[in-house]
């Protein structure tokens, strides 16, 4: 069944599904499974095969939950066929849970009073309707030992039961969600119309539910809990009052007016609180849902941006009264220098910094600098943009987004790499290797604050950390590492690999020296052959013993390699240069011959090939550069009207924030962004692309750029 309705939900044949399945119950893990078991999936990649995962553990929860619900029931001695067969149809926990309630144990409630009263019998008689004079009937239930003392008190007791049957049946509570999901409209007024504060545009909304979109949801619900709107959802009740009675009264029912009354009570009272509960948290599931695979998105594009290669780096953290922390690391990230400068207020030592600056660059050869974009970043762009201008060298410079980096400087990994280095020198040697290689760097910070996403801190934590930590998981293995290299943190995201392992790693590297060979690794403490085969694949070793050590070739494939080296007319030893003729020698030989007689699929031949024919290659490589400056533009010069480049820094619902090279990010509104119908602004741009914009807005305080993307 479960393999069934993953391939319907994701339009994938069963099959692979199966396979898929049943690679991730013996332990493998995504990254391994997408790269290296392509012929069993289909060649699902990492981001299918996540989202299957966590269907499958959510409907592997939901057959858990309907045993539990049928044991339950069963054991009251009440399970019927009926109650068998709509668990087995029902799709969500909301659903089995609807299922569950008149089984449920429950408090004290108006309903189980009445019934310890002894009146339940009246309520079915009620029911019935064939009860002609209900008030001379409510009679015989009168006990005062009980409570009961008039025939209206019996009658209302006896209401109460039938309210809370009403409540309590799934098919009712079906039949008035579905009404709500399509017609309910979520409404807001301002606790304080008076108020500034940031929801201004709620303090009068209203909105159909199905038609809100993930980032009003959001921003309605923290204006709920910061107490400065109030929400109410509200549904036709005409229509679901009626939809009740045509389940619950007969024609002929003579005490229809009773029923009529017990089932306004029961929607008001019982139903359309819990229904108005579902909807919302429903929707602000979907949303943070929805936002997750946002932040998610501008996660995978901010780590998998281009790495600046080759350069020393000088990384200039801003700052006002303290001075700007200074930076300089070599190609590989290492610090050749640190000092503090002062050109912004109130200090204003321009010519000082100056000629600080000017030793350093000139002593180490650097030929990029990279700029924090936090507090006092304009005044700093101001004064690199005017060094570079008196410089002899050919110097750029870049901001670089600073999120995360305090959180980083101040941690316990930070002060273990740079010990002698107060937080600030900590921050600027993290800002200049941002630029040289955002992957690794970004991996020393909890995803959740590299501050790319929209209402981050609303998202259920493990939630977000779990689809973060994959997409981090996803790009490192993409990438590979450097085995002799990597730190510990780029390590732990290695498939197969974990926090103790990773340090085990190290550890084994700074005792033994550089890893020789990928199988030395296990020798490493805790590395088992499961987790061999895991992560063997993604580590690389540059100047190995085996030039396919430096590949994506995972080593189970080397024979494989071997061979078809020797039948395209190869040696090993040409494998460390890269060998691009092997794409045609292959294609001459016949893949389909070649398949046969390796033994293996047309995937693993193509993955192979490619590898051979460049070897160690970074996908990242393949992407357009970063957009490099080596002037600034003057935010008060900024007309409607100009054209400028600039560089996606972070991707909402509603739109995309632009770096246009001044300290205020311009906004492009998604009805900005092409001159179709865009669904979303992911369709249309990735965090650290180069666009080219047109000024729209600029508003006096210049807080606000207002940008478009149309007709250019």
């Amino acid at each position: 069944m479960i393999i069934k309705k993953l391939s319907h939900e994701l339009n994938i044949s069963e099959k692979q599904i199966e396979n898929a399945v049943k690679l991730i119950d013996e332990g493998n893990t995504i990254p391994f499974i997408s790269r290296y078991r392509k012929e069993a999936t289909g060649g699902l990649d990492d981001q299918v095969l996540r989202h299957l995962n966590d269907r499958l553990n959510y409907l592997r929860n939901l057959d858990t939950r309907k045993q539990e619900v049928i044991s339950s029931i069963e054991g009251q001695g009440k399970l019927t066929d009926e109650i068998v067969s709509a668990l087995e149809k029902a799709d969500t926990l909301a659903e089995v849970e609807d299922i569950y309630r008149p089984y449920k144990q429950k408090r004290k409630t108006r309903a189980t009073a009445a019934i310890e009263k002894g009146l339940l019998p009246l309520a079915e008689l009620i029911l019935e309707g064939n009860c002609k004079n209900v008030t001379a009937k409510a009679e015989e239930f009168i006990d005062e030992e009980k409570g009961v003392t008039t025939s209206e008190e019996a009658i209302a007791g006896a209401s109460d039961i039938i309210a809370e049957k009403i409540s309590d049946d799934a098919d009712v509570r079906k039949k008035l969600y579905d009404i709500c999901l399509k017609e309910a409209v979520i409404s807001t007024l301002a606790t304080d119309s008076e108020a500034d504060t940031p929801y201004k545009n709620y303090y009068k909304y209203s909105e159909g539910a199905k038609k809100l979109l993930p980032h009003r949801i959001l921003a309605i619900d923290r204006g709920e809990r910061e107490k400065a709107l109030k929400v109410t959802v509200d549904v036709d009740n005409d229509k679901v009052l009626s939809v009740i009675r045509r389940m619950y009264i007969n024609k002929n029912n003579s005490c229809a007016d009773i029923i009529n009354t017990a089932i306004e009570d029961s929607f008001k009272r019982l139903i359309h609180p819990s229904l108005e509960r579902r909807l919302r948290t429903e929707l602000t599931e979907k949303a943070c849902e929805s936002s997750i695979e946002v932040f998610s998105d501008n996660l995978r594009q901010l780590l998998m941006q281009p790495p600046v290669k080759n350069a020393v780096t000088l990384g200039l953290d801003p700052a006002y009264r303290t001075g700007c922390k200074i930076a300089v690391v070599d190609d590989t990230g290492k610090v050749l220098d640190t000092t503090v400068i002062y050109p912004t207020p109130p200090h204003n030592k321009i010519e000082e910094a100056k000629a600080k600056l000017k030793v350093l660059i000139k002593k180490h050869k650097v030929t990029v600098i990279a700029i924090g974009n936090g507090t006092a970043s304009h005044e700093s762009e101001v004064f690199v943009a005017g060094l570079i201008k008196e410089l002899d060298t050919k110097v750029s410079y870049m901001v670089v987004s600073e999120s995360g980096a305090s959180v980083y400087s101040a941690s316990e990994l930070a002060a273990k790499e740079f010990p002698d280095y107060d937080v600030s020198l900590r921050s600027a040697v993290s800002i200049a290797r941002r630029l040289q290689d955002p992957l690794a760097e970004l991996v020393k910070i909890d995803p959740k604050a590299i501050g790319v996403g929209q209402y981050q801190h609303d998202m259920p934590p493990a939630r977000l950390s779990d689809a973060l930590g994959g997409v981090v998981e996803d790009c490192v293995n993409s990438v590979g590492v450097d085995l002799n290299t990597a730190s510990p943190s780029l390590l732990n995201y290695v498939a197969g690999i974990n926090t103790a392992v990773a340090g085990n790693i190290v550890a084994y590297r700074e005792e033994n020296g550089s890893f020789k060979k990928r199988n030395e690794l296990l020798k490493v403490p805790k590395l088992g052959k499961k987790a061999y085969e895991q992560c063997a694949g993604f580590m690389r070793i540059h100047d190995g013993v085996n030039p396919l050590d430096n590949t994506a070739v995972h080593p189970e494939s080397y024979k494989a390699a071997e061979e078809l080296l020797k039948k395209c007319g190869y040696a090993m030893v040409e494998v460390a240069g890269g060998i691009p003729g092997i794409i045609k020698a292959v294609e001459n030989y016949g893949k389909s011959k070649l398949v046969s007689e390796l033994d293996i699929g047309i995937p693993t031949l193509t993955d192979i090939v490619n590898e051979l024919a460049k070897p160690g290659r970074d996908p990242r490589d393949e992407l357009p550069a970063a957009m490099l400056r080596e002037d600034i533009v003057d935010a008060t010069s900024l007309k409607p009207g100009m054209v400028l480049d600039g560089t996606v820094r972070n991707i909402t619902d509603f739109g995309a924030f632009i770096d246009i090279g001044v300290h205020q990010d311009g906004l492009v509104h998604i009805s900005q962004l092409a001159d179709r119908y865009v669904k979303h602004p992911l369709d249309v741009v990735k965090v650290g692309q180069i666009v080219k914009v047109k000024v729209l807005e600029v508003d006096k305080s210049g807080k606000r750029i207002s940008l478009s993307m149309k007709g250019i």
